[in-house]
């Protein structure tokens, strides 16, 4: 089923966290006049977008920190929405939220509108790992920001949780995920820590103050993980994430099946189809050379590129291998290649050893393969390669 997925990326922090490397500004001072900003990026982007754009199933305000939108901003900011777009009546409209940064008050506008996803970036019920992180909740208010969504009537809620932390013994790590699950949350992001080069956890690795646990360590947090979840009935739907049934993120799964998705705001990128055909774009990184672009009606795009045909099926492996599952018809459809031809050299032991799971409709990871996906994708892209040669130069004889 063809989707379509509409992100805004909301630029601001009180403290941003030693690991991150998304874009954003340690500051509050210019959240009302970028408010304004985006509305109007959103009205500029309209006019070039075809009529098949403009119709979306999935919203998704990242950050950044967008809970610190008051609740006047945001209803501003989705009344532009509407104005200039279409959404599905059963659209998906998820915000992210830092624990200690929000209130009844503002759980509650956000359901008034038409907020019905809430993300939260826990990472961790316990302050020793808060602190460590720099983050500005503890795992106190992490449970009150999740009792007080519930209260407020949000029954679709996601916290992200970190794991192999430097020093964090391996059953803090159980306890994190266990409170979770007792906490009935419907969706659970666990993702590794990265030290990710540019970022103060980065300068802190390399100045010989922290150093990543052990891969072996990691590989054990993690299969225990995906052991646990699977257990307490999450489907392992992505390589970090978990989600019961029905509560699937389908903003992710957006991206994850190479949809068209339209962006806006500083650093956003956008995935969408033109007349130059399926192109990238992403804006302009600055909050101040952003705005400068927008108040000029100059759409604030940095750069863009065109995906050829080779580009977007290396895609559409790396990201469906990550997820449910290389879709065979839909990749034939796309790329004129049979997957179970192209990969029948190896699938019959992959299979064999529990790595991979065929069916007539997929071919997707098991969790131990999830364990290995980067070697698993080098090699499916190399015999998809060989086969999309095969196929061009088919049509040129």
């Amino acid at each position: 089923m063809r989707m379509l997925g509409l992100y805004l990326h909301i630029p601001f922090c009180e403290k941003k966290c030693i690991y991150c490397d998304f874009y954003s500004v340690e500051t509050t001072d210019h959240i009302a006049d970028f408010v304004q900003t985006l509305q109007q990026e959103i009205a500029l982007r309209a006019c070039f977008l075809s009529q098949h754009q403009k119709h979306y199933n999935t919203v998704f305000f990242g950050g950044g920190t967008p809970s610190l939108l008051s609740a006047h901003q945001l209803d501003a900011i989705i009344s532009c929405l509407h104005k200039h777009f279409s959404f599905a009546d059963n659209a998906e409209w998820t915000m992210e939220c830092n624990p200690g940064t929000v209130t009844r008050a503002l759980l509650n506008a956000y359901r008034a509108l038409g907020i019905n996803r809430l993300s939260y970036g826990v990472q961790s019920f316990f302050d020793e790992d808060l602190v460590f992180l720099s983050r500005i909740h503890s795992g106190v208010q992490a449970l009150d920001a999740l009792n007080m969504s519930r209260e407020a009537g949000f029954e679709n809620l996601n916290i992200d949780l970190m794991f192999s932390l430097p020093y964090q013994p391996f059953d803090r790590w159980q306890k994190n995920v266990e409170y979770a699950i007792s906490l009935g949350v419907e969706h659970i992001s666990a993702y590794s820590l990265i030290f990710e080069h540019g970022t103060p956890l980065y300068s802190l690795y390399k100045r010989g103050q922290v150093r990543p646990q052990d891969e072996k360590h990691e590989a054990a947090l993690y299969r225990w993980t995906i052991h646990t979840l699977t257990a307490h009935g999450y489907e392992h739907y992505e390589v970090s994430n978990f989600a019961q049934q029905g509560k699937i993120c389908r903003h992710n799964c957006v991206y994850w099946h190479g949809q068209e998705y339209v962006s806006f705001g500083p650093s956003a990128h956008g995935y969408i189809y033109t007349e130059k055909g399926f192109i990238r774009y992403w804006n302009i990184r600055g909050l101040k050379r952003y705005t400068d672009s927008v108040r000029a009606c100059v759409l604030p795009i940095a750069n863009y590129e065109v995906l050829s045909l080779y580009d977007r099926m290396v895609e559409r492996v790396f990201l469906e291998l990550r997820s449910q599952g290389i879709r065979k018809q839909a990749f034939y459809q796309d790329f004129h290649i049979d997957i179970s031809d192209a990969l029948s050299s190896v699938l019959p032991e992959w299979t064999h050893v529990g790595l991979v799971i065929d069916t007539p409709e997929i071919v997707r990871l098991s969790p131990e393969g999830y364990a290995v996906c980067d070697s698993i994708t080098v090699k499916v892209l190399q015999l998809v390669e060989s086969a999309l040669n095969t196929t061009m130069q088919s049509r040129v004889a």
